[in-house]
């Protein structure tokens, strides 16, 4: 029988429609925490994790998509780990910590006493047991899962001081103009139901001042059409505030770690995830032995597509279901989705082949790999037919377009 007191609820934040124009065309219909990485929706990875902490009871999804979008996913990811997953949908977007707090009757039901909180778009091998023993020792009210990066990149994320010895978060500011530290945050959480208060009172802080503190322009326009108080952040609001007051930790994770910014980093990250299946289940990669086609790395293919065995695949493919792959085919570093067909001696490197599209014979759809860059890799929206003997090079193509003539460095609209 699980211990009441050691009950643990996770808290997945999915974001809404208005957050995916960084992953169009291929967000244009498949919600971006469902788009497919080493063959799992982005969103299972933190998902199947959190199954794994010890006394889970219940996984949420916190978002503004509209219900229906996420009820077949999470009926058939609860039937498939066994625990149970809601989403729950938000009448407007309320910041991280808001969202936290708007639900917080449904996240409190089972009275957990300990709540994690992660974000969607993080990919990493998600420490999350060792995490909530270090946050039991640490005796706070929150525990922050940071990383080291270099100083040129730190910038880009929270940066943070900490406590060599206790690890007590002493100081946070999120994207600093000047460096601050090359420790930065990584949007893993886990609190106490103390969190909730906390919250509250940046709540009613507000609600007492008539001269609410200086925010961003582009929050600005954020809250344009409706009261601040309805928009409460989870790095800004709450951790910089608590900072050096005894009641944030973190847990450094020497693991992988980024963040799903762009469809480009989404082929980094399909790579990550596919060599920690090599350690974590092996029964998801391919291999020579049981592929008909010629098997280098890690590779994922689907049990019901069909891969010709004079193809070439790998490293880093993903492979999704119903995908035909002809004579002669070359493969690397893709995400091939469903549906796609790929004609004899077609080549395919650092390229994001979207659903029911086509490739004739002898065409490449390739990028030179910066997966930073706006055009690093190259993307066929849906349906997008490229035909016989074209080449199509660093280019974004949007769904529902047919290529007779060679391409680079375009955004086919």
């Amino acid at each position: 029988m699980v211990n009441t007191e050691e009950k643990v609820v996770a808290v997945i934040l999915v974001g809404g429609p208005t957050k995916g124009t960084r992953f169009r065309p291929l967000s244009f219909n498949t919600p971006e925490p469902l788009f497919p990485l080493a063959g799992q929706s982005m969103v299972y990875h933190p998902i199947s994790s959190c199954k794994k902490i010890p006394n889970l009871v219940q996984i949420f999804l916190i978002g503004f998509y509209e219900e229906r979008e996420f009820a077949l996913y999470v009926s058939s990811i609860s039937n498939e780990l066994k625990i149970p997953v809601r989403y729950l949908k938000e009448d407007k977007p309320h910041g991280s910590a808001g969202g936290l707090y708007y639900f917080r009757d449904q996240i409190m039901e089972d009275s957990p006493s300990h709540i994690f909180l992660l974000n969607f778009d993080v990919c990493c091998s998600f420490p999350l047991s060792n995490m909530l023993e270090a946050h039991k020792t640490y005796g706070g009210i929150g525990t922050l899962l940071v990383i080291k990066v270099s100083a040129e990149s730190a910038n880009q994320f929270g940066e943070l001081v900490a406590d060599p010895v206790t690890k007590e978060l002493l100081h946070y500011t999120e994207k600093p103009e000047t460096f601050v530290s090359d420790l930065i945050n990584c949007g893993v959480y886990i609190f106490t139901p103390k969190i909730f208060s906390i919250i509250q009172e940046v709540f009613l802080l507000r609600e007492d001042r008539a001269d609410i503190r200086h925010i961003s322009s582009y929050e600005s326009q954020q809250f344009a059409t409706r009261s601040p108080t309805d928009f409460v952040r989870l790095d800004q609001d709450i951790l910089s505030p608590l900072a050096g007051k005894k009641k944030l930790y973190t847990y450094e994770t020497m693991d992988f770690w980024e963040q799903i910014k762009t469809p480009g980093i989404s082929i980094k990250c399909s790579a990550l995830y596919l060599a920690q299946f090599r350690i974590t289940s092996p029964h998801l990669l391919a291999s020579g032995d049981d592929s008909t086609a010629t098997v280098v790395g890690d590779v994922y293919i689907h049990p019901s597509a069909k891969v010709h065995p004079t193809s070439k695949i790998g490293p880093n493919v993903s492979i999704s279901a119903n995908v035909r792959i002809a004579p002669g085919v070359r493969l690397m570093n893709c995400i091939v989705l469903d549906d796609v067909e790929i004609k004899e001696n077609a080549v395919v490197i650092h390229a994001i082949v979207g659903w029911k599209s086509s490739i004739g014979r002898w065409s490449r759809v390739q990028g030179d790999g910066d997966y930073n860059a706006k055009l690093g890799i190259t993307i066929l929206g849906e349906s997008v037919i490229v035909e016989d003997e074209v080449v199509v090079t660093n280019s974004i193509v949007l769904p529902n377009k047919m290529l007779n003539l060679s391409v680079q460095d375009e955004i086919i609209l």
